[in-house]
């Protein structure tokens, strides 16, 4: 097939594509689609499977008419959030929460809407799932990528691993192979760099688009391309790449430049293409599925760069003899052509079995990272790779094939038992069946880029909405309602609305604090900010374990301090996963890997000893050196992490006490009274109460317990017989001594 008619039938083909989404999804959504809630919230969140592009994800709420009532974005603290505070007030009624993240990793973004009601559920209201259409242009750029970065590294490799060994020639002037061959192996560089240069102006171009929602005409003449350019993960990648690619140009003017003046330095450059060819394939690895893994993600990216090197070397291979043997071959007569054909057919032969190794068992690997059960498998992406998996076993048919007719005694004895069943059949190869092998891998390549833009399927055993911990108290005149989100370990955002007789009461000073009654720990002291009326708002990473936490809420209103103190039950189920650890199945997958690899590169292994002629003793003691050098490393490794855990302990031993007693108004009221009853010698101001007093911060229940059952320094010991809850309503009451919020 002629190059026209080629171009012609991937265009159809491209046209014809079954459009896909962006691969993110939502862990995490508070209030959960389609919820139905007693009383407004007080702000929206939705967590993603990755990191977002903070100036290009938005969130909006409507109302049921399509009015835009708040809007929000990144949170601040947490690059995989999507927050919005809620204006206070909402009417009973559903609303439509418009969510628009970009995702870091590769640049996807996804439209969609969800639904949530306040008071009664309203009929005819729905929200909008996310497009599930790619966008063509990004496919095409992809695909061209593709192809450029396999045609590099695969003529770099071909020209490295194949082409030298077979014809290279000490009597040629640069590159060690004829002037004929060299001229079509530098044009293959050059193709590759202006593709790939190509590729990457579509690609920044298309992603402008998306993250701007705009057409080309405006990306190009508003210059948004720049903003992306230096404002996103996309364009740091993007900006790398091209540098490399014009280093890449410069490289191949220079080796063409010297190589009559200084041959074995243009031979140094061109062997060394394939290194870069390398790099090239690793930054799309940094911007592919596997970025965005939630087992293992660097695992996932060496897993998957070795394996687009693998299918690199093989395919790319391919294109690079494709385009070189014509013109290699050209000057022979058929026999002399017959036999430079099977020195690099075999050669390649031998090489491609075991990239086609590496490929299978990095391709299991990567496959179990997305498919966990059938629900999965039955996802857009799995019939994404079912249709290249098809291509590549027809690609891996014709290889066979190949491989048969380089071996023609094999092929003789198959021929004997097919005939004597009727079974008659061409033995053709070389050439015309390396044409074909073209024609596959470059449809396979398209579906590769077509993979790259479907969707991972949505993990089943994503956590589902857990229940928010949250509490509504009275303390004083205030009505404090307090709620922790997503209510589990890691980051949370804490929603405390006070009112008073019903009404949101603005411009306080309020605080909280989080206590983890069973070992004593607390965080700081942190504000609250004010973000409407009667709605306060604070953030962080305090709760970093399940189990019951304390979370003490201080209101001061004209001096006069008011505590509300709630005790929660933290759910792990509640954590915000963004990681998972790898599965049995794929524990196998990837020892298999490492097994495979370590085959594979035994024989050159053992040559390389053969030519170091090592002795048996020599073995030994290299042997014994590393059994005794790994075992010192784990031995090492092992007391260090005990010694750390120790420290741990030393720092934070366990307490011999637990306070049991919630710090709230009533705690802290009858603990001033027994303070000023039992107390008295401690209400003066002598160095060692001051000193006490100062230490509030630092120090745990225990110790204030230990202090007041039996005094501290010349501090003596609070007087009468104390009960137990009695000694901590004392214990709280003391705590207030200490400045927070100011």
């Amino acid at each position: 097939m002629r190059l026209p008619r080629l171009l012609l039938a991937l265009s159809v083909l491209l046209a014809s594509l079954v459009l896909t989404r962006a691969h993110g999804y939502v862990v995490r959504a508070i209030p959960a689609d389609r919820s139905r809630l007693e009383r407004p919230p007080t702000r929206l969140q939705y967590w993603f499977s990755e990191a977002l592009e903070p100036r290009f994800s938005e969130i909006n709420l409507r109302d049921q008419t399509g009015k835009i009532i708040a809007s929000g974005g990144v949170d601040q603290d947490s690059l995989s959030l999507l927050s919005l505070r809620v204006p206070s007030g909402l009417p009973d009624g559903a609303y439509i929460v418009e969510l628009r993240p970009a995702f870091a990793s590769d640049g996807h973004v996804i439209a969609e809407s969800r639904v949530f009601f306040v008071g009664e559920e309203v009929g005819g209201v729905s929200g909008r799932k996310a497009d599930d259409r790619a966008i063509p242009l990004e496919v095409f750029w992809r695909y061209l990528l593709s192809i450029a970065n396999t045609l590099f590294f695969g003529g770099s490799f071909a020209y490295a691993a194949v082409l030298l060994p077979a014809w290279g020639s000490a009597r040629s002037s640069s590159g060690g192979l004829p002037a004929r061959v060299m001229g079509r192996l530098r044009n293959c560089f050059v193709l590759a760099t202006t593709i790939a240069i190509g590729a990457n102006l579509l690609a920044l171009i298309q992603q402008s688009m998306v993250f701007f929602n705009a057409e080309a005409s405006q990306v190009v003449e508003g210059g948004l391309w720049q903003v992306v350019q230096i404002g996103s993960r996309f364009g740091d990648i993007w900006t790398l790449r091209m540098v490399l690619l014009v280093f890449t140009a410069i490289l191949v003017f220079a080796a063409e430049y010297i190589r009559d003046t200084v041959p074995q330095m243009s031979l140094g450059i061109w062997k060394g293409m394939v290194w870069l060819g390398a790099l090239f394939i690793g930054l799309s690895m940094i911007t592919s599925h596997a970025a965005g893994s939630l087992v293992l993600p660097w695992v996932a990216i060496l897993v998957n760069w070795i394996h687009a090197l693998a299918v690199a070397g093989w395919v790319g291979g391919l294109f690079a003899l494709a385009l070189a043997l014509p013109v290699a071959l050209d000057p022979y007569g058929e026999e002399e052509r017959r036999r430079a054909l099977t020195a690099v057919l075999t050669r390649f032969s031998r090489l491609a079995k075991i990239m086609v190794i590496i490929v299978i068992v990095t391709g299991a690997y990567n496959a179990l990272n997305y498919f966990a059960g059938p629900a999965e498998i039955a996802s857009s992406y799995g019939s994404a790779l079912g249709r290249k998996l098809a291509l590549v076993l027809l690609l891996l048919l014709a290889g066979g094939w190949q491989h048969l007719t380089l071996r023609p005694r094999l092929l003789a004895r198959i021929r004997g038992k097919l005939e004597r069943v009727g079974i008659r059949f061409r033995e053709d190869g070389g050439e015309r069946l390396l044409r074909l092998e073209v024609l596959l891998a470059l449809l396979t390549l398209l579906t590769v880029s077509w993979l790259s833009a479907t969707p991972i399927p949505e993990p089943q055993s994503a956590p589902p909405d857990a229940e928010v911990p949250q509490a509504t108290g009275t303390s004083g005149d205030f009505t404090i309602s307090a709620a922790a989100l997503p209510g589990g370990p890691g980051v949370n955002t804490y929603d405390l609305l006070l009112s008073r007789a019903g009404v949101p009461v603005a411009d306080l000073n309020v605080t909280l604090q989080l206590v983890h009654p069973e070992d004593g720990r607390r965080s700081p002291w942190q504000r609250a900010e004010e973000a409407e009326a009667g709605l306060y708002v604070a953030a962080g990473d305090d709760i970093d374990r399940a189990g019951n936490w304390w979370v003490l809420v201080d209101v001061v209103e004209d001096d006069r301090l008011t505590r509300a103190a709630f005790s929660w039950q933290i759910s792990a189920a509640a954590a915000v996963v963004q990681s998972r650890g790898a599965n049995s199945l794929q524990i196998v997958s990837l020892a298999t890997i490492v097994i495979t690899m370590g085959g594979l590169a035994y024989p050159a292994g053992k040559r390389l000893l053969a030519r170091m002629n090592l002795g048996v003793a020599s073995c030994l003691l290299a042997g014994g050196a590393v059994v005794v050098a790994l075992g010192t490393m784990g031995i090492g490794a092992a007391l260090i992490a005990e010694q750390q855990r120790e420290y741990e302990r030393a720092l934070n031993p366990v307490p011999e006490v637990v306070n049991a007693v919630l710090p709230d108004a009533e705690s802290l009221a009858r603990g001033a009274a027994l303070y000023q009853e039992r107390c008295l010698v401690w209400q003066g101001q002598s160095a060692d109460f001051r000193a006490l007093r100062g230490r509030l911060g630092a120090s745990r229940d225990d110790f204030l317990y230990a202090a007041v059952r039996a005094g501290w320094r010349d501090l003596p010991r609070c007087s009468g017989d104390l009960s137990e809850e009695q000694v901590w309503d004392i214990v709280n009451y003391f705590r207030t001594f200490e400045t927070h919020g100011e």
